[in-house]
C-alpha cells in the first residue's frame, strides 16, 4: 500500500504503516469517501505533514477531529481555507494573538502560513463524515496519531506542544517533557475559552522558548 506522505514521515512511520490496524484504517477510509462526503478531500488528508517535515516541527498544535462543515477542512488543524469564515474556536485563538502580541485578525483563517514555518498542525483524528462530529473516531486515526506525537517527542528536541483542552493534554502522556516544551489551556472553544485560554499568552510564550533553543520565531 503506498501512503501518499511527506518522505520524513514516511520514513520516519513505516512500521506503522504496515500494521494491521492501519490497514483496516485504510480500508475504513477508502470506503468512507466512495460512499459518503467526507473531509477533506482525499489529496488534503496528510496537508499537516507536507507543509511541516519532521526535521522542521518546532511547535505541536493538536486538535482533535477535522471541521464538519463544507469546504471548512483542509488537514491542519483548527484552520479554513480562504473565504471561509472564522470557525469560534479559531476566532478566540486569532483574539488572544492579538491580545498576547498585538497583532491584527488576518484576512483569513488559513494557518498555511505557520504550517511551512514549523508549526504541526495535527488532528487526532485526520477525517470525518459531513456534518457529523467524531463520526471517524476509533477507527484507527487516533493511534496513528498518538505514534506520530511519539516520534515527534523521540526524534526533535526543544519542541513546543501546545495542548489546548482536556482531550488534547491527556496526549502529554507521550511527550518527554526533559526534552520538550508543554503548555496547557483549556480548549479556545466559546464554552470553555474564558476558563483561562484567553489570556494563557502561548504564542509569546512559544517565541521566548524557541529563542532560548536558539530557533527562530514563529511570525504568528
Amino acid at each position: 500500500m503506498d501512503i501518499k506522505i511527506e518522505s520524513s514521515w514516511k520514513e520516519a512511520l513505516k512500521h506503522h504503516f504496515l500494521k494491521d490496524s492501519f490497514m483496516k484504517l485504510t480500508s475504513f477510509v477508502k470506503d468512507e469517501y466512495s460512499k459518503d462526503k467526507v473531509f477533506p478531500p482525499g489529496k488534503e488528508i496528510f496537508s499537516a505533514f507536507w507543509h511541516c517535515p519532521l526535521n522542521e516541527v518546532k511547535v505541536v498544535i493538536l486538535g482533535q477531529d477535522p471541521y464538519h462543515g463544507p469546504g471548512q477542512a483542509h488537514g491542519l488543524s483548527f484552520s479554513v481555507k480562504p473565504g471561509i469564515p472564522f470557525p469560534p474556536s479559531l476566532l478566540n485563538i486569532l483574539k488572544e494573538l492579538k491580545s498576547d502580541l498585538g497583532l491584527d485578525l488576518p484576512p483569513n483563517g488559513d494557518l498555511t502560513r505557520w504550517a511551512d514555518q514549523g508549526v504541526f498542525l495535527l488532528n487526532a483524528t485526520l477525517t470525518v463524515r459531513a456534518h457529523q462530529a467524531g463520526s471517524h473516531q476509533k477507527k484507527g486515526w487516533e493511534e496513528f496519531t498518538d505514534e506520530v506525537i511519539q516520534v515527534i517527542s523521540k526524534e526533535r528536541e526543544g519542541v513546543v506542544f501546545l495542548l489546548w483542552g482536556a482531550y488534547a493534554q491527556k496526549k502529554a502522556l507521550l511527550i518527554d517533557e526533559t526534552k520538550h516544551l508543554i503548555l496547557k489551556a483549556p480548549h479556545p472553544s466559546p464554552l470553555s475559552a474564558h476558563r483561562g485560554f484567553l489570556g494563557c499568552k502561548h504564542f509569546s510564550k512559544t517565541n521566548e522558548y524557541l529563542l532560548s533553543k536558539g530557533k527562530e520565531p514563529i511570525k504568528w
